[in-house]
């Protein structure tokens, strides 16, 4: 594998980090009462929009090099990091259903690199 190879699947996770993060600030903003914690709610509201920003513009760079049919559906793996985020941070639970679609993300993603 080249190093320019590497750097791409590197700047694909990162991508897919950035969403998984986006995510979560947008959950944490979308908590917060308006009311009461506005400069909250604002800050949750940037630090996720930037977070699903810098994902996408990591996204057009990954799509210049890599075809569209590998990095897209690559981008599932975005729902990995979003699930370990939710048990980590939010306390969610972890289900038989959840890991098995996480399995199947992982052969899905695995299949489609190889």
């Amino acid at each position: 594998m080249t190093s320019i190879n590497i750097l791409l699947i590197l700047m694909l996770l990162v991508m897919t980090w950035c969403g998984a993060f986006g995510g979560y600030f947008l959950k944490l903003a979308s908590d917060t009462d308006l009311k009461k914690d506005f400069p909250v709610l604002v800050k949750w509201l940037i630090v996720g929009l930037l977070s699903y920003g810098s994902g996408a513009i990591l996204n057009i760079i990954v799509l210049r090099y890599m075809p569209y049919t590998v990095v897209f559906p690559l981008t599932s793996i975005t729902y990995i990091w979003t699930f370990i985020l939710s048990y980590v941070l939010l306390g969610e639970p972890i289900t038989k259903r959840k890991l098995a679609g996480i399995l199947l993300i992982i052969v899905g993603a695995v299949f489609l690199v190889l």
